[in-house]
């Protein structure tokens, strides 16, 4: 297979909108199985809130910008993206379906679950509202209750709990309208907490029940996975973006002093603040500096974390699994980077908290930036996308991109680089270490003169090292 091929068959593009950014990842699936990024393309979002476009143009320009760092950086053109969608109009319901088979000794297929999932979609929704994801919970096979993979075995009556991810349509058409403005297709569209969740989950903690909390900028969304199964999801319309409101209205300061403050300053725990430092911030124009105590800061946004965890444990206990959640909470996502957020969280919630970072699927070499909780959810769509094109549901078009060679034109074009570097040299800024050469007179054939002046000129002025050339030509020597 050439390297080109090779290109189209594995390599897949992440897009995650969000509020505070826009992210693009183009990566593939190394020989030892691990995730290797090519390109990575991290912007500011300014079109989207709570999860949701509400500017069209500022987000397609968001995305454009995204993207086209990823294929400078990737060598990359691709026309296919894979795409997450969240906000606070996701819903999420239980439905139980069942499948008559016709025949009790042929085996149970995949197509009979295939069958099953398709008529979940036939669902009569609310209006304005889509389904997203259907995803099975445990199957019945005839009497025989709590099976989680029926495939292979005999049964006339098929059942199975199905938990379905609902969302509104407009919400899902104007991100397939921002993604066609820039030049793109969307090849599936995942919910950003499913996303976040392959990134940052092991097995074993799916397996024994844990609650992934991706806190946002706009929103803070939750997965409950047990038994390797997700039985709850959620999204609640509170992220960073209220805590920074919070300073600012708290602090009397502006919202990008607020920002600053709480990134580098912040921190989710007063009692961990123990030097008490004064921040001193600059006043508008013709006023005083502001100056706030570190400990008061961390007051402000220790309230407000309270209240987003006392809405993650409200739903845990709505799933019903409060007490079956052995790998306890899981923070990730840009509030994560909180101080001490993982601490507050085990004292409101009673539950052992840790920080997910998404490098556990990540090859050797990655890039360091990589390593942070904001780039959870590209990373774990750039993972369904590597899935969902290795099982065949989805094609990619990804391509080199063709490089511009250019050819040197044999007439001489060397003499006008020449000159163009003279030209930058003594409009660039002196240098001290410059030092002084003076010429005074050259005696040589005129050709041969011109050709050596030409180089001596290129020579210092590349090496930056002249001020000032005095040339005193005479004609030949009487």
């Amino acid at each position: 297979m050439s390297e080109t091929n090779a290109l189209k068959s594995d390599v897949v593009v992440a897009l995650d909108i969000g509020t505070t950014k826009v992210c693009a990842l183009a990566g593939r699936k190394n020989e030892h199985g691990k995730l290797e990024v090519l390109g990575i393309g991290k912007v500011d979002s300014e079109g989207v809130l709570r999860g949701v476009v509400s500017n069209i143009e500022k987000t397609v320009n968001a995305i454009s910008e995204a993207i086209a760092i990823v294929k400078r950086a990737s060598g990359l053109d691709f026309k296919t993206v894979h795409v997450g969608i969240a906000g606070q109009h996701i819903k999420s319901l239980q439905h139980r379906g069942i499948l008559t088979r016709d025949n009790d000794h042929t085996e149970i297929s995949q197509r009979d679950i295939d069958k099953l999932i398709s008529d979940m979609y036939k669902l009569v929704l609310p209006p304005g509202d889509k389904i997203l994801h259907v995803i099975p919970q445990e199957f019945t096979v005839d009497s025989e209750q709590g099976i989680l993979d029926p495939i292979g075995m005999s049964g006339i009556r098929l059942e199975a709990n199905f938990h379905i991810i609902t969302g509104q349509i407009t919400a899902s058409n104007n991100i397939h309208r921002c993604v066609e403005r820039a030049g793109l297709k969307v090849a599936n569209m995942t919910l950003e907490p499913i996303a976040s969740a392959t990134a940052v989950l092991s097995e074993e903690e799916k397996e024994a029940g844990v609650a992934l909390v991706d806190i946002g900028g706009g929103t803070t969304d939750i997965t409950i996975f047990q038994d390797g199964i997700i039985r709850h999801t959620a999204v609640i319309p509170f992220g960073g973006n209220v805590i920074t409101k919070d300073i600012k209205e708290g602090c009397s300061v502006m919202a990008p002093q607020a920002e600053r403050l709480k990134v580098k300053f912040g921190s989710a725990l007063a009692d961990e603040v123990y030097d008490n430092r004064i921040i001193t911030i600059p006043g508008l124009k013709g006023r005083d500096a502001k100056e706030i105590s570190e400990k008061n800061l961390a007051r402000i946004i220790q309230a407000r974390v309270e209240e987003i965890l006392d809405y993650v444990l409200w739903e845990v206990r709505r799933s019903g699994f409060e007490r079956k959640l052995i790998g306890g909470i899981v923070l990730t996502g840009g509030g994560a980077l909180l101080n001490h957020i993982d601490k507050l969280s085990e004292f409101h919630t009673g539950m052992t908290t840790r920080i997910g970072i998404p490098v556990e699927h990540l090859g050797h070499g990655y890039q360091s930036q990589l390593s942070s909780p904001v780039f959870a959810t590209a990373i774990g769509l750039l993972m369904k996308g590597i899935e969902d094109v290795e099982k065949g549901k989805v094609k990619v078009d990804v391509t080199k991109k063709e490089e511009k060679v250019e050819v040197e034109d044999p007439s001489g074009r060397w003499l006008e680089n020449i000159f163009k570097k003279t030209k930058e040299w003594f409009e660039a800024e002196p240098d001290s270490s410059f030092l002084r050469y003076e010429i005074k007179r050259c005696r040589m054939p005129d050709f041969n003169k011109a050709f050596v002046w030409s180089l001596i000129i290129w020579y210092l002025a590349s090496q930056r090292k002249l001020i000032l050339i005095f040339i005193t030509h005479q004609g030949k020597a009487n």
